[in-house]
C-alpha cells in the first residue's frame, strides 16, 4: 500500500487514554495471564529470523524459509509457484480485442482499458462449480508509476497519459480453470471485465445526493466517474466483491490554502498523480465537492458483467484499506473496516436487516442489493484494560450535531474522521487488512506501523500502540461479547513483529518463529492458518532495523500456538498483498506488487531494471502468482 503522505489527525483523542506507569506493568503481566483462557496461549519469545526450525504447530506442515534478497518468488520444497497473469496482459473481455503486452510500454490507453492494470493488490477468488476448478478472479489495481507505465516515463505530461493512468486503475475480472493440474486464464470470458477510474459507479446509502456530493457534472450527487486507489478486497456472503478506495486524497490538488475539511483528508498542493492538468475534476479549488466521491466502500458483484459498481456510503468515508464481513446469528452484515493512515480509525457496520437468500429469480447478490444501504456505523475505542467499545456514528447522538458542523447523516459520512474524532476513538498505528476466523469468530487487524508514534509532539505509546516510532508494526485480536453486533469487546495483541537482533527494544518483537515487520495483508484459509503478508517500505528493505528481514514475505501463524513460519518470498523492492483460496485450500492464488520500485514510488524511465527484471526478466511488472503443493494437497499443511 502507498504511504500516508502526512498526519492529518489533530484530535486530542488518546490513543487509547494514554497509560499510566501501573497500567502499563499490568498489560505486561498480570492482564496477559487473565486473558489467556479467552485468547488461548500468548506469543513467546521470538527465534532469530529464518531460523527454520519448524515448532510445535500441527496446523504449519511445511519448513520455514529463510529470509530472501533474490529477486525472484521462492516457496517451500514440495511447492511451486508460478505466474498466472501480469500487467498488461488482456483481460479477455468477450466481443472485445485482446491487445497483447508490449514491452515497451507503448500500449495505448484504449487497450490498457482492456488489459489488467497496473499494481495488484487485494483479490478474491470466487468459484464458477461447486469442485472449486473454475471461478472467477478478481483483482484491484491500486496505484500506477509514470515511469514504467509511458515508454518515456512522465515528462512531458500529456492527455493521452492521464488517460492510459486512469485506465490503469481500478479492478480487473477474470475468469481461471484448472486444466490438467495446472491453472490458466479463460479468453474470452462473458465475465471479465475492467472497472477503471472513468468507469461510472452508483452513489447509494444515506449520503447519495448530498450536497457535499454534488458537483457541476452530477447536480444529483448520485453517479461518479471511476474508481481508484483501490486496495484491499473483502467478500460477502451473497457473493459480490467489496473494495476499499484507500489513499484517494494523493489524486487531487488543493492547492496552496485547503480549507479545514481538506485539510483532515490530507489533500495536498499538487497531486502525485497530475491528473488536474489534464481533467479538471481533479482540480479541487475549482471542484471542492469531488474528492468527497472517493475513500468509500465499492461493492461490485462479478457474476453480472453489466451491473455497475456501488460506492456504499453507509459504510463510512475513510482512506478504506478494505471491508471484510461477517454474519450476526439472525443473519445479519457485519462489515469491519480499516484506514490506513496513522493515527486513523477502525469501523464496523451492521445492518439493519438480515441477508436474503436467492429467490424469485434474482440471485443472492440481486436479492440483497440494498443490505449495505441501512444499519449503523461505529468507530472503535480500545481501552486500557483488555477491554472496547464500538461508538456508534448517528446523527444527533451525543455531540455528532448541527452545532458541530454535521447537518444530518449524510455529512457525518462524509465526514467520518472529524466525526469519531469527536466521539474520542482511539488513533491506530494504520489499521490495514482484517481478518475474520472461520471457527471462533476472532477478528484480527494488522497495524503496519507508525514511525511517528511518540515523536515530535505526536501522540505517546497506550495499550493497543505501545511501542514509540513503531517501525515494524502490531497485530490486534478481539472477540465480540456475544455476538458480532455487540457494542462492546475483549482484546489483545497476537503479536508484536519484529527482529530480536534489534538493539532498539522498540524493534525487537515477540514473534514466535520466522522474524518479520510491517504486518499488512491477512486472510484465512479454510484449516484456520491465518497468512500473513508483508509491506517494508522499498527504502526500509535491507537496511536499518531491517537489515536481517529480506525481501517482503508471506507467512503463516497458528493463532492457537502462536508460531509463525515464512512460507513464500517475493523479488526485490515488491510488496506481496492479496491471497485467496480455492475453497478446498489447494490453490493459493498471491500477487506481487510493484517489483522493482524505488523509494519515490516513480521508476526512472532511463533504468527501469535497475533494482529488478521480475517476472520475465524484462519490465518489472506486478503480477499474480499460483502456488500449489507439489502433491495436490492442501496448502501449509
Amino acid at each position: 500500500m502507498r504511504h500516508p503522505l502526512q498526519d492529518s489527525n489533530p484530535s486530542s483523542n488518546a490513543s487509547i487514554h494514554q497509560l499510566d506507569a501501573s497500567r502499563r506493568v499490568l498489560l505486561q503481566g498480570g492482564l496477559g495471564t487473565a486473558l489467556a483462557a479467552l485468547f488461548g496461549p500468548l506469543a513467546g519469545c521470538a527465534a532469530p529470523a529464518g531460523n527454520g526450525v519448524s515448532g510445535t504447530s500441527t496446523l504449519l506442515g511445511f519448513q520455514g524459509l529463510p529470509p530472501s534478497e533474490a529477486d525472484t518468488v521462492t516457496v517451500p520444497p514440495g511447492y511451486r509457484a508460478q505466474v498466472l497473469t501480469a500487467w498488461g496482459e488482456p483481460v479477455g473481455i468477450a466481443g472485445a480485442p485482446m491487445p497483447p503486452w508490449r514491452e515497451d510500454a507503448s500500449n495505448s490507453a484504449e487497450e490498457q482499458a482492456l488489459q489488467y492494470g497496473m499494481h495488484h493488490d487485494g483479490m478474491q477468488f470466487l468459484p464458477l462449480q461447486d469442485d472449486g476448478r473454475r471461478g472467477l478472479l478478481v483483482i484491484n489495481h491500486e496505484y500506477t508509476d509514470d515511469g514504467l507505465l509511458h515508454p518515456d516515463g512522465g515528462d512531458p505530461w500529456s492527455a493521452e497519459k492521464v488517460r492510459k493512468d486512469q485506465a490503469a486503475h481500478g479492478l480487473s475480472v477474470s475468469e481461471v480453470e484448472l486444466h490438467e493440474g495446472q491453472w490458466r486464464l479463460v479468453r474470452p470470458s462473458r465475465y471479465a471485465r475492467r472497472i477503471t477510474a472513468t468507469t461510472p459507479c452508483a452513489l447509494q446509502g444515506p449520503a447519495a445526493g448530498h450536497a457535499l456530493l454534488r458537483t457541476a457534472a452530477d447536480p444529483d450527487g448520485r453517479r461518479v466517474l471511476g474508481t481508484f486507489a483501490n486496495c484491499a478486497m473483502g467478500r460477502t456472503p451473497w457473493g459480490t466483491v467489496l473494495s476499499g478506495e484507500e489513499n484517494f486524497a494523493f489524486y487531487f490538488n488543493a492547492g496552496p490554502r485547503p480549507d479545514a475539511h481538506q485539510k483532515r483528508w490530507e489533500l495536498p498542493n499538487g497531486s502525485f498523480n497530475r491528473w488536474e492538468a489534464h481533467d479538471a475534476r481533479f482540480d479541487a479549488v475549482k471542484h471542492p465537492h469531488e474528492p468527497n466521491r472517493f475513500g468509500w466502500i465499492v461493492e461490485l458483484d462479478p457474476m453480472d458483467p453489466g451491473s455497475a459498481p456501488v460506492k456504499r456510503t453507509a459504510l463510512g468515508r475513510a482512506a478504506h484499506e478494505g471491508a471484510w464481513v461477517a454474519l450476526t446469528r439472525d443473519g445479519r452484515a457485519v462489515v469491519y473496516s480499516g484506514e490506513d493512515a496513522r493515527f486513523e480509525y477502525l469501523y464496523k457496520f451492521v445492518s439493519r436487516d438480515r441477508v436474503k437468500p436467492a429467490a424469485d429469480g434474482l440471485t443472492a447478490a440481486q436479492a440483497n442489493r440494498e443490505l449495505l444501504d441501512h444499519g449503523t456505523l461505529y468507530v472503535a475505542r480500545f481501552d486500557a484494560e483488555g477491554r472496547g467499545r464500538w461508538l456508534p456514528l448517528v446523527h444527533g447522538q451525543g455531540p455528532l450535531t448541527a452545532a458541530n458542523g454535521f447537518a444530518d447523516q449524510g455529512e457525518v459520512l462524509i465526514k467520518t474522521r472529524q466525526a469519531s474524532d469527536l466521539l474520542g476513538a482511539t488513533k491506530l498505528d494504520r489499521p490495514e487488512w482484517l481478518a475474520i476466523h472461520p471457527a471462533s469468530g476472532e477478528v484480527f487487524c494488522s497495524l503496519t506501523n507508525n514511525s511517528r508514534r511518540g515523536q515530535g509532539g505526536q501522540p505517546g505509546v497506550d495499550a493497543a500502540n505501545p511501542r514509540a516510532a513503531n517501525a515494524m508494526g502490531q497485530i490486534l485480536r478481539w472477540r465480540e461479547d456475544g455476538d458480532f453486533h455487540a457494542e462492546t469487546f475483549t482484546w489483545r495483541h497476537l503479536l508484536l513483529a519484529g527482529d530480536p537482533a534489534n538493539a532498539r527494544a522498540e524493534a525487537r518483537g515477540d514473534v514466535k518463529g520466522d522474524a518479520f515487520g510491517c504486518p499488512d495483508g491477512l486472510c484465512f484459509d479454510p484449516r484456520g492458518v491465518l497468512w500473513v503478508q508483508t509491506d517494508v517500505a522499498a527504502g526500509h528493505l535491507h537496511r536499518g532495523e531491517f537489515a536481517r528481514l529480506g525481501n517482503n514475505q508471506m507467512l503463516a501463524c497458528d493463532v492457537t500456538t502462536g508460531e509463525v513460519r515464512r512460507f513464500l518470498t517475493g523479488p526485490v523492492n515488491c510488496e506481496i498483498t492479496g491471497a485467496t483460496f480455492t475453497p478446498d485450500g489447494r490453490t493459493l492464488f498471491v500477487n506481487v506488487q510493484h517489483p522493482g520500485e524505488p523509494a519515490s514510488d516513480r521508476s526512472d524511465p532511463k533504468n527501469i531494471n535497475r533494482f529488478s527484471r521480475w517476472p520475465f526478466g524484462g519490465r518489472p511488472r506486478s503480477a499474480t502468482v499460483v502456488v500449489q503443493k507439489l502433491d495436490g494437497g492442501v496448502i501449509g499443511s
